[in-house]
């Protein structure tokens, strides 16, 4: 059983105890109305207290028990909440650390509510496409008013418990202890002065209206609508609280609930879901058991003080952790620790960092031009140019340098990382970590594990991960790993879809129509075309045989490398970043057509996108296969976290299993007869046919 009884002096405590955080699964559920049965009958019991044991009150559903036929099982959680709230005796909840979602819904329930300070407040469902389903949209806003409650159903984040006990008004919590540790005496006190209180208060019989009415929900959907974008969710939350301030109770926890039901079908939430459920396991790795030692690292070492270099050091700084930066000459090094002052003085013109941290990460920063200055360090990362020759004169400096133990990772995006391991005398301390740029802003890091990368290296680095607040995914070794071998597809039928007759401007208002957070041709102008023009020289010697539109070609030919240059496939004004369609090129592209002799037609949006988002789902499926991704689920988290891709659709792999696979190979079968396209390519990887045939999916 998952939640414990006990009976101290008069008061029954009932602990949850399902970790890591009290999940309310089934077993769960059932203690607690158990545990109130037995509470009831005893006549020496006056009181009862429902808390939860270690790091957590209740963080809500029992993420193991999702999709499953237990979540359904009675007594659901309306049925606990209801034994709570009907009890005849006082029942006071007693908070601490988190109280979320149905955790938090289950202490609304109670009669009183006691918490200890910087517990973690939150009804997150939005975050999984849902709204609050067990009362929450009924009773918080009586608990804690309209607008705070509402705001805190939309957005989903935790705010903390001492935060809320000073809103005006409010009845969320009857008490805020002096520190954790009197929680439950403190508790238990309030036990006692309130055995002989009748009626028992109950949060569903407090009031629940906002002064402006129906012009505040008007204005609150407006607001909400320009946020919430393709999620139904959020202005779902707005129409269930104003049914709070309208109707009955009992009605408007019948109308919540068919509301989160409908909503628990909408493929939004099963994409919100299967992201959830995502980013959680990306840190299973099969073959490393989560009980494997890890390394210890205090001191970090960066070599190379550029974008990349002062981006990946900022991680390190806001966690805490000295850094000492390597470059090779003193105007590079200044120059790498003025962006990242820069960058800090950013933060707290917006209100973002104090003074005070800025000083605190500065001074964490350590500046040098000699090696020997982080031989030290626990962990190197070379974050130089991107070429094997200068990757391999550094490593070989790492290997006689650093000290024994030391973990030596690349931050390569592309090459080979057994080559590079092969540069030393080590290769089992070295692996990839592969941080997008802007390393301090972008969630994503893939962990690149080598051939012959120890398994507490890696298990030591997925914990930093952590640590840095990053989302890490372990990829094998191939040109491009996961993320950059699947977006080299997208970019060949980017440029395909130009010789075909598409626009820049049509190809990115497309797939920024789908859900992208900005399309290729943009991303090319932000990132440097003249990196992709680099990856295609090399790509020419490596890979003969394969295609590309030679428009990019000329465009950098021409200087056009993006934004750095004021001139990419868009036009830039001085110092704005707002991309400006350019007449000159799409006169270079019509040229290009007439001169190749490339007959055009009109493409649809539907094919531009499909076309782009299923070349990535072909080349995922290859990836699968052969092992250098472990499950669909890490390559979606790749996407979701690296590259733009629209989180209601839940990723690349999700949204081809959503779309259905066995359409998915019939549009790829359409595209490989076109004369224009790289017709070997849209043959169907054979883990995708397999799926097909089979009548499975990536993801399910």
């Amino acid at each position: 059983m998952t939640a414990q009884y006990e009976v101290r002096g008069n008061v029954a405590v009932i602990t949850l105890d399902n970790p890591p955080v009290n999940g309310l699964g089934l077993s769960t559920r059932l203690g607690i109305t158990r545990g109130m049965a037995k509470a009831l009958e005893d006549p020496g019991v006056t009181a009862i207290v429902l808390t939860g044991a270690g790091r957590a009150f209740s963080g809500g559903a029992d993420i193991k028990e999702f999709g499953s036929p237990k979540a359904l099982q009675e007594p659901n959680l309306l049925d606990v909440i209801a034994v709570v709230e009907q009890s005849t005796k006082p029942v006071i909840a007693a908070i601490h650390s988190v109280a979320m979602g149905g955790g938090l819904e289950l202490a609304l329930g109670c009669h009183y509510r006691v918490t200890a300070p910087g517990a973690q407040i939150a009804l997150p469902e939005v975050k999984l496409g849902l709204i609050p389903g067990a009362g929450g949209t009924q009773r918080l806003p009586r608990a804690l008013g309209v607008e705070m409650a509402l705001n805190m159903m939309v957005k989903g984040d935790p705010v903390k418990s001492e935060v809320l006990a000073q809103v005006p008004g409010q009845k969320l919590f009857d008490k805020v202890t002096t520190s954790a540790d009197t929680l439950m005496d403190e508790a238990m006190a309030l036990a006692a002065a309130v055995t002989d209180t009748r009626p028992l208060p109950k949060v569903r019989d407090l009031p629940c209206a906002h002064p402006m009415g129906d012009g505040y929900f008007q204005f609150a959907r407006n607001t909400v609508k320009a946020l919430a974008k393709n999620m139904p969710a959020p202005l779902k939350c707005v129409d269930a609280v104003e049914l709070a301030t309208k109707v009955a109770f009992d009605k408007g926890l019948v109308l919540e609930r068919e509301t989160f039901v409908n909503l628990m079908a909408t493929p939004e939430s099963r994409a919100m879901r299967h992201m959830f459920m995502a980013s959680r396991a990306t840190n299973k790795i099969a073959d490393v058991p989560s009980d494997t030692p890890v390394r210890e690292i205090k001191a970090v070492a960066v070599v190379g003080a550029g974008t990349m270099g002062g981006g990946i050091s900022m991680n390190f700084l806001n966690a805490g952790m000295p850094v000492t930066i390597l470059e090779t000459s003193q105007e590079g090094l200044d120059r790498g620790l003025a962006t990242i002052k820069r960058n800090y003085e950013a933060q707290v013109k917006k209100g973002k960092l104090s003074e005070e941290k800025l000083a605190q990460r500065m001074a964490l920063l350590t500046p040098t031009l000699a090696y020997a200055d982080i031989a030290q360090a626990d962990l190197v990362i070379e974050a130089v140019y991107e070429e094997l020759a200068v990757k391999e004169t550094v490593f070989k400096t790492l290997d006689s340098t650093m000290k024994a133990g030391a973990i030596l990772a690349s931050n390569t995006s592309t090459l080979d990382l057994n080559a590079i391991a092969a540069f030393t005398k080590r290769p089992g301390d070295v692996i990839g970590m592969h941080f997008f740029s802007p390393a301090n802003v972008m969630q994503l890091l893939e962990v690149v594990r080598g051939a012959a990368t120890h398994k507490d290296v890696l298990a030591t680095v997925m914990a930093l991960a952590k640590k840095i607040k990053k989302t890490a995914v372990v990829s094998g070794v191939c040109d491009g790993f996961i993320g950059n071998r699947m977006i080299e597809q997208y970019i060949r039928q980017a440029g395909f879809l130009l010789d075909e007759g598409c626009t820049p401007a049509q190809v990115d208002k497309a797939i920024e129509s789908f859900g992208f957070a900005m399309g290729p041709f943009r991303m090319s102008d932000l990132a440097g075309n003249d990196i992709g023009w680099a990856i295609r020289k090399r790509r020419a010697v490596e890979y003969p045989d394969l295609r590309y539109s030679k428009i990019a070609d000329l465009l950098c030919e021409q200087g056009r490398y993006g934004q750095k240059t004021g001139a990419g496939w868009y036009d830039y004004q001085a110092g704005a970043r707002k991309a400006i369609p350019s007449p000159a090129v799409d006169a270079m592209i019509v040229s290009y057509r007439a001169d190749n002799k490339l007959a055009t037609r009109r493409v649809s949006n539907d094919e531009i996108v499909q076309r782009l988002v299923f070349s990535m789902v072909n080349e995922a499926a290859h990836i699968l296969e052969e092992g250098i991704a472990s499950k669909a689920g890490d390559i979606d988290m790749v996407y979701l976290t690296g590259y733009g891709f629209p989180m209601f659709r839940g990723g690349p792999m999700r949204y081809a299993d959503e779309f259905g696979l066995f359409k998915v190979v019939q549009q790829m079968q359409r595209f490989a007869k076109n004369p224009l396209d790289d017709q070997a390519f849209w043959t169907p990887a054979p883990l995708l046919q397999r799926l097909v045939d089979e009548g499975k999916t990536f993801t399910g």
